[in-house]
């Protein structure tokens, strides 16, 4: 029975979403403690890359007396350090002449370009239908493609290492989005092969309920049997969970995730969640409650990220308290080349020692999760370790996932570089020219590749 208890005016209007960009933040009250260095850096970093928060990542996740250095507040608000010297002074230097929107625009996008915006060759995942090119699909791996729905190309609030950063900051070529659902329809039938389709964006849970189920529900028919697992990946548990609690679509929201329980499949929320702070709040708490009494899974995962999550002890506590909510650990991934990630990146050997010391620390209920992982051009690699073999340090390396499915559990080594980020900093041990896989994925691309970063293949 429903209570005739009215809801109180604060808890409605904490409920009710407000979100923050350039235009705005300095209205956000707790701004006032900020120093104007401070605001200053907003305001340059953020006309370059994406900047968005919300009033529940305001106002329950920050600790504004731990500002710059609260982990949240790194997460979603521009810092100076996250550009490099010369553009941050490039981009400066233009707002201070007073410039218009529209060569501040060009400025900007100019620098955004030197960033790396497709990284792990993501334009390079795009299938074609017939003579259709399908610029809202990725199809990198044998059973998984990945569909962008248009409607979702944005988020509750921007996360400030975002591999994705060039879907919201106006480049148009640059983005990955689809709206006609019969063609990905199609798509599947002509690729049998294809078990787990993977919604992502932006943010597919910034859809309404209403165009979510547009894009679900056609993929529920028995002439898709192949389609066993609908995954949708989103950081709405961690930056909006009222989606599921008080937003006006919460119940119908769930009804389509029970649906898709029903027929039989697997609804696998990849949710992301990049500190414990994340899970602490009730709103969390309870969202996740309903979300799991719908028969869905929620699986987790992150980048390692310096500033916010660079310690073994809040992977730990991170595992722990996901286990405890019944939520599934999936992934720690090293940080993508792009954006921000002279800010953010951390030594892969780092990377592997902070990985160990977490993984100890925790029982085997929190070792589902795997990692520390790269998501690059060839695949999902895994660092397993630094060993010494033959008398020769090395870097021991596997693919989770591969271009070639083929090439999935086969370790392989690399020349120790401590100083080593990302796949391109690597070079083939014992004196070999070139890893196991380089020539097959040169010849995947019809492309010679040469120079350094033999993996980059932009």
């Amino acid at each position: 029975m429903q209570s005739s208890i009215p809801v109180p005016i604060s808890v409605m209007e904490k409920n009710r979403y407000r979100s923050y960009a350039l235009h705005n933040f300095r209205s956000i009250p707790q701004m006032e403690r900020v120093s104007e260095e401070l605001k200053e850096a907003i305001e340059v970093v953020g006309h370059v890359l994406p900047f968005k928060a919300n009033n529940y990542v305001v106002d329950e996740l920050i600790n504004w007396e731990a500002v710059p250095n609260d982990p949240i507040f790194t997460l979603t608000f521009p810092r100076k350090e996250m550009l490099l010297p010369n553009h941050y002074r490039q981009m400066k230097q233009a707002l201070d002449s007073g410039a218009s929107k529209d060569i501040l625009k060009s400025v900007a996008d100019s620098i955004r370009r030197q960033l790396n915006p497709h990284p792990a060759g993501q334009d390079k995942n795009v299938p074609m239908l017939g003579t259709t090119k399908l610029t809202g699909i990725q199809h990198k791996y044998r059973e998984t493609l990945l569909f962008f729905p248009s409607q979702g190309q944005t988020c509750h609030a921007y996360c400030s290492f975002c591999f994705r950063w060039p879907q919201f900051v106006g480049l148009d070529e640059m983005k990955f989005a689809m709206k006609e659902v019969d063609l990905l329809v199609e798509y599947l039938k002509e690729h049998r092969e294809v078990t787990d389709v993977l919604f992502t964006g932006g943010d597919p849970m910034i859809m309404k309920s209403k165009i979510l189920r547009s894009y679900i529900e056609p993929l529920l028919s028995d002439e898709l049997w192949n389609v066993q697992t609908i995954r949708i990946g989103t950081k709405s548990l961690g930056y909006w969970p009222y989606k599921y609690l008080t937003d006006d679509d919460a119940a119908d929201t769930l009804s389509i995730f029970e649906k898709v329980v029903r027929t039989g499949r697997n609804l696998a929320i990849m949710a992301h969640f990049n500190h414990p702070v994340e899970l602490s709040t009730p709103a969390v708490q309870e969202a996740v409650r309903n979300i799991r009494a719908t028969g869905a899974q929620i699986r987790s995962q992150s980048p390692l990220l310096r500033y916010i999550n660079d310690s073994p002890e809040t992977w730990a506590d991170m595992w722990r308290k996901q286990v405890n909510q019944n939520i599934i650990p999936y992934y720690m991934f090293v940080v993508r080349d792009t954006g921000a990630q002279h800010f953010f990146g951390l030594p892969l050997e780092h990377a592997h020692h902070i990985w160990q010391q977490a993984y100890q620390q925790v029982s085997g209920v929190c070792r589902t999760v795997r990692g520390p992982s790269m998501s690059c051009t060839p695949g999902k690699v895994q660092i397993l370790g630094i060993s010494e073999v033959a008398g020769e340090k090395v870097m021991t390396l596997r693919f989770l996932q591969g271009r070639n499915p083929n090439w999935v559990g086969r370790p392989f080594f690399a020349a120790y570089n401590p100083d080593a980020i990302w796949l391109d900093d690597l070079r083939p041990a014992f004196g070999e020219d070139k890893f196991f896989f380089e020539d097959e994925l040169h010849q995947m691309f019809g492309e010679k590749i040469a120079g350094d970063h033999a993996f980059a293949l932009e």
